[in-house]
């Protein structure tokens, strides 16, 4: 169990950020007798969940959504369906910007490719790797 200090400093956010997520009804804690709030290992993990999604710019509704479908055992097709959109959305702008970033990668010479390479994943190499093949 974490307090909310604990909590906050273990996932790198504000004790701020965690009392709004509570407020939300994103997070949930449980009160001791001297009215202290303590989180257990299920709010850390949707913790770094909403931390994520919000990466993938998902607004708080869209994740609270999430968070519900998590726990829940009836699952409700048309909330699925909506992360699902929301997903492929995602990828179709994700798909756009790497086509830009392509053009750019195969202009460079062959040096400079390894440079810009090097900086990222492994898996994202492979997938670009997977597109040069693809638009040639």
């Amino acid at each position: 169990m974490y307090k909310i200090g604990e909590l906050a400093k273990v996932c790198e956010v504000s004790r701020r950020t965690i009392d709004y997520y509570t407020r939300m009804g994103l997070l949930e804690c449980t009160r001791s007798a001297n009215n202290y709030r303590y989180y257990d290992l299920n709010a850390l993990e949707n913790l770094k969940m909403i931390e994520h999604c919000q990466q993938n710019h998902m607004t708080l509704a869209e994740i609270k959504q999430r968070l519900l479908l998590k726990k829940t055992d009836n699952i409700d097709y048309r909330v699925v369906e909506e992360q699902v959109n929301h997903i492929k959305i995602e990828m179709d702008h994700l798909n756009g910007e790497i086509n830009d970033i392509l053009h750019f990668v195969n202009s460079l010479n062959e040096e400079d490719k390894k440079k810009v390479l090097n900086k990222v994943s492994p898996q994202a190499v492979a997938l670009l790797q997977s597109l040069v093949m693809l638009s040639v």
